[in-house]
């Protein structure tokens, strides 16, 4: 059974590989005929019955993921249909979430009115305030007629970054889009009878509960988050110290706390119920505890809203349960291996989330190191043994995911689990019950002790191990030395495990070599944000846009990628003007990384370079040279303060990167004065191997003569998909591909990793190189040079 599962996890996780998806056999099903193959006589035979029902196991979790993955990829927005005004009936398929503007919320299609236009089942939609004097008020199980602009999901895509495009198959959500303000929208029905809808109401309910009855106070976010899985409402703020303490995971309806509800709803009906002969003798207490502890269970992961964690919980338990009514014992792997079966054949993409392996893993190590055991542990020892293997059993897998783990985490989940999983979670479900709405401001004092004490954990030096992405070959090592540092006593010479553990840490990435640089132009969307790495410096030019009030690209998208490539301080930050697709992401990248100085065409009073420990103007003729790398900024003049400029986009930086032949042009939001003014005076510097265009390809850049003196081989638009400003125009992208250049796109071609010298030039497109089958516009594969 254990071996079953885990070669069946491994052909689901082989197909969320692939590119493509395989075209399937009907008859793929019929490769169950092989578990059925009986017992031989003699060892060779049994091993070769063994083998193939494990090659049998992987070939159908590949099959059976790929049939999911076409089915649900065939209901698909057309093209024709992106950005089109279409009407649609249909229900509010989950209780909206406020967002900076207006809600956001997933729709489930029943009909459309637009006669030809098709639109996928389930849909995400946003509304937006500031379009409507009247806004809309949409609550979950109602009916509505809408009329909504939609497009294919379509995300960033970047090294060492969160896929939005796996996230939305998994939720079945085949687009996205928003309620257009002046179209025919109206309310048909407040109510409809379906369960799932019912389900999401009452979350809904329990959320405005909570609202009126906590108002203001700081933590009722988490507080909701743990009584319906709703963590819209916890800040940014909230989310990195736990992140940085290691509690994260008990910051929502994880599975601990729902064994601890199963766990109480079965000891409360079992003490009844032994009270009663009566019923005893009709029914035993132990299986009608069981009964009644796994309805709560069922309960509690439909309110929370089926996350991966609930869902584990809940099959594992729902297996137990299920053993304990036929009166069977199941061994504590079985029970994990049937839980990995039910989650897969749920959901195939779970195997994407970090969510799956780090919960499943820290199952699997509370079994390796309690289970089986000779003599039963004092609960102290035993609870100090489980905190031990958390610690030293997820570095890999937290190295590998995160690049960074918690130094404190030990302490601050000593106090935290049983402040939360004990009292916080008891007193917030009994708060959900009108009689006893007091008991949420208990949960919340409780909280606030909590949250004071993960503060100061928080606020110690060196809280946080932040380092490169592992290679492969060191998590595998890794994951061995943390087992044999687990084993039971008696396991020879434990301490060899330390060993194992080491090549994680020490086997850095290569850098680039002496004259050569590695260059990362990031998809941030509409924006534009570049890394320059030599072999002893690094530098980012710009530091994309701002997203909403807590979100930005600095945080989401730039810091991951940056500590993943092993950049731990950058020794220039440039930012090329004042405009919010280029500098949005500034205090993330600061508070996110060292930065020893700042280059930037703003004002020393701008906000965004208070956190900045040096900076500087940008100004024509300033040089350097890292590592035989020539770095030269061409613009704007000495003389041009950002006073005294007559448009912010004419006063952007423009910097170039040059080693030996081969050059790289930086030029931000520069138009048609700066063009001309960097012709006038540095005609000789233009030309460049890769040139990211002015101002991600608009009408007031990019003019014939400019294209003609940079005439680069490789023309780079930076722009989000179908933005709003019609970025890069056909126009331009026509003259450079006239001019003899290959046009590369963020949009279509995700990131772009340069790496070039004095004679070579080669670069790979990031939704090329990592391309998969799920992703929209893979493009062809990549050139080199």
């Amino acid at each position: 059974m254990v071996s079953f599962a885990l070669f069946f996890t491994l052909g689901v996780w082989y197909l969320q590989q692939q590119a493509a998806l395989p075209v399937l056999p009907a008859y793929w099903p019929l490769a169950v005929i092989v578990l059925m193959l009986p017992h031989a006589n003699g060892k060779l035979l049994n091993a070769a019955r063994r083998a193939a029902i494990l090659m049998c196991a992987a070939l159908l979790g590949f099959s059976y993921a790929a049939w999911i993955a076409q089915y649900r990829l065939s209901d698909a927005l057309p093209d024709e249909w992106q950005g089109k005004n279409i009407t649609i009936t249909g229900v509010v398929a989950e209780m909206p979430r406020l967002h900076e503007r207006g809600l956001r919320f997933a729709f489930d299609v029943e009909s459309v009115q637009t006669e030809g236009a098709h639109v996928p089942r389930h849909i995400q939609l946003s509304t937006y305030d500031g379009d409507s004097n009247d806004p809309l008020e949409l609550s979950a199980g109602e009916r509505w007629q809408l009329t909504v602009r939609l497009k294919q999901p379509h995300g960033t895509s970047n090294p060492y970054n969160f896929d939005f495009e796996a996230w939305a198959l998994e939720r079945d959500i085949r687009a996205i889009g928003y309620v257009y303000a002046k179209g025919d929208n109206e309310r048909l029905s407040e109510q409809t009878s379906s369960p799932a809808y019912l389900v999401q109401r009452l979350r809904e309910s329990v959320r405005t509960h909570f609202r009126k009855t906590l108002g203001d106070v700081p933590y009722a976010g988490v507080l909701t988050a743990l009584a319906i899985g709703d963590q819209s409402g916890i800040t940014q703020a909230d989310w990195q110290v736990f992140t940085r303490t290691g509690v994260n995971h008990l910051m929502s309806i994880s599975g601990l706390h729902i064994t601890m509800l199963a766990g109480m709803v079965f000891s409360i009906v079992y003490w009844l119920w032994r009270r009663s002969i009566r019923l005893t003798l009709r029914f035993p207490a132990r299986k009608a505890a069981v009964l009644a502890g796994l309805f709560a269970a069922i309960f509690y992961t439909l309110v929370s809203g089926y996350e991966v964690p609930a869902q584990r919980t809940l099959y594992m338990l729902a297996t137990v349960g299920i053993m304990l009514m036929l009166s069977r014992n199941v061994s504590p792997s079985q029970l994990l291996a049937t839980a990995l079966l039910v989650v897969l054949l749920a959901d195939p993409w779970a195997v994407l989330s970090p969510g799956f392996w780090l919960s499943f893993g820290a199952v699997a190590l509370i079994f390796y190191v309690t289970a089986n055991r000779l003599r039963k542990q004092h609960w102290l020892k035993e609870y100090g043994k489980v905190q031990w293997a958390m610690m030293i059993g997820l570095i890999p897998p937290l190295l590998a995911m995160f690049q960074q783990l918690s130094l404190v985490s030990p302490i601050a989940n000593a106090f935290a689990i049983p402040l939360v999983s004990f009292v916080v979670v008891p007193l917030t479900l009994l708060g959900t019950l009108p009689p006893f709405e007091w008991m949420l401001y208990v949960a919340h004092e409780a909280m606030v002790l909590c949250m004071y004490l993960l503060n100061l954990l928080d606020k110690l030096p060196y809280g946080v191990w932040a380092q490169h992405a592992p290679p492969a070959w060191t998590i595998v090592s890794g994951m061995g030395g943390a087992l044999w540092i687990l084993a039971p006593r008696g396991f020879p010479m434990r301490w060899l495990g330390v060993l194992l553990l080491l090549p994680m840490f020490l086997v850095v990435p290569d850098h680039p070599a002496e004259g050569s640089a590695r260059l990362v132009v990031f998809d941030v969307g509409q924006g534009l944000s570049v890394a320059v790495q030599t072999r002893n410096h690094a530098l980012l030019y710009d530091t994309g846009p701002e997203f909403s009030g807590e979100a930005d690209s600095g945080s989401r998208i730039i810091i991951p990628a940056l500590r993943g490539m092993g950049i731990a301080l950058l020794d220039v930050l440039v930012l090329s003007h004042g405009d919010m697709d280029h500098i949005g992401g500034t205090e993330s990248v600061l508070k996110g990384v060292p930065v020893m100085n700042v280059i930037s065409s703003l004002p020393n009073t701008h906000p965004k370079l208070q956190l900045a420990a040096h900076n500087e103007p940008c100004a024509d003729g300033q040089s350097w040279e890292w590592d035989g790398v020539h770095f030269d900024m061409l613009h704007p003049a000495k003389s041009n303060t950002p006073a005294a400029l007559s448009h912010n986009n004419e006063g952007s930086c423009v910097l170039r990167v040059s080693t030996g032949q081969n050059s790289i042009l930086l030029t931000g939001d520069i138009e048609s004065l700066a063009e001309s003014r960097l012709m006038k005076l540095h005609a000789k510097e233009l030309p460049a191997t890769l040139l990211v265009v002015p101002h991600h390809g608009s009408m007031s850049s990019s003019s014939q003569a400019f294209v003609d003196a940079v005439h680069p081989r490789y023309a780079m638009f930076t722009s989000g998909y179908l933005n709003r400003f019609g970025h890069p125009r056909e126009e331009i992208t026509d003259r450079y591909r006239a001019a003899g250049s290959e046009v590369l796109r963020s949009d279509e071609d995700g990131a772009v990793t340069i790496a070039m010298d004095a004679q070579n030039f080669r670069l790979e497109r990031y939704r090329t190189v990592h391309a998969r089958y799920w992703q929209h516009g893979v493009m062809p594969d990549a050139a080199g040079s």
